[in-house]
């Protein structure tokens, strides 16, 4: 149906009048009566009695009446919802980060941003592939670089490093290296040289590759790697933001590790003044600042 010929037919069957309706929408008589009878026509229905006493609506006109009161209702209350939502964050958020920083960091916590706001309904994408957020693939990306797309707002949250962690159990049972010569009696795990990644973390992956380790465990992303020391498969190379949620793992060989990685919270311009997005974007730097003084605090004892 033509949204055009609906708005008519509505405003003619809540006035009741060709010429009341015109009169609201800024038409003349005229057009009005053609938008309605080519309306009819593509419906083939009469919508309107014709009599003396102005229009009245036929049965198959109630039913298209009661559809596009509702519609109104609809648009009408979404738009009271646009201006009068100073207060309110509610909607669809669509943020897309790396599957190891959205697995292993940011998913334990949207609990908290949930409680605070039960309305919003989050779309969390992960996936290493940089979405295109002017072209709106996502709202709101989380990433491991600074964006280079131009009319993002970009804000530094923090940076990370790469690192080697292990069991206790593990340890226990295999010792811990004390170099890199060490290895020989250890299994790494760590993403896979060709896997998209960072490249600090990929740096420090190809550096260990060239010592000879005898025993490998390669995976496609953090959160595979994880898993895998979880289970005391062997040392993996971890981002060091898991420390706070996994503090029983330990530190191996704490002078090997990558440059600094940072990460950047971006969105478009255009959603500056999006409730929801300023939301997320204060939850996140507030779930920041007590994870950075967490690990400051960790990195002092």
């Amino acid at each position: 149906m033509d949204w055009d010929k609906l708005r008519i037919f509505h405003a003619v069957a809540d006035k009741g009048s060709l010429t009341h309706a015109g009169e609201v929408l800024h038409l003349s008589q005229s057009a009005v009566s053609r938008q309605v009878r080519a309306l009819e026509e593509s419906l083939s229905v009469t919508l309107f009695h014709r009599h003396a006493r102005g229009l009245i609506l036929t049965e198959q006109g109630e039913l298209l009446f009661d559809a596009t009161q509702q519609m109104v209702k609809r648009l009408d209350a979404t738009a009271a919802r646009i201006r009068d939502s100073e207060d309110e964050v509610f909607g669809e958020l669509r943020v897309t980060t790396t599957m190891g920083f959205g697995t292993m960091w940011l998913a334990p916590r949207l609990p908290k941003l949930y409680k605070k706001f039960p309305s919003l309904k989050i779309d969390l994408m992960l996936e290493e592939r940089v979405l295109d957020l002017p072209m709106r693939e996502a709202d709101v990306a989380i990433r491991m670089k600074e964006p280079s797309q131009a009319d993002l707002i970009r804000k530094r949250l923090m940076n990370i490093k790469m690192r080697l962690y292990a069991t206790q159990e593990y340890l226990a049972e295999t010792g811990t290296p004390a170099s890199m010569e060490d290895f020989s009696q250890h299994r790494l795990i760590c993403q896979h040289a060709g896997t998209p990644q960072v490249a600090a973390g990929a740096n420090l992956v190809q550096d260990l590759m060239s010592h000879d380790i005898p025993s490998k465990l390669t995976v496609n992303n953090y959160f595979g790697v994880l898993q895998g020391v979880l289970n005391h498969l062997g040392i993996g190379v971890l981002p060091d933001y898991i420390t706070m949620d996994f503090p029983h793992l330990v530190r191996v060989l704490p002078d090997v590790e990558s440059g600094e990685v940072p990460v950047f919270l971006a969105y478009p311009e255009e959603l500056r003044h999006s409730k929801r997005v300023s939301a997320f974007r204060d939850f996140i730097t507030e779930e920041i600042i007590a994870f950075r003084k967490e690990h400051a605090a960790q990195e002092v004892l």
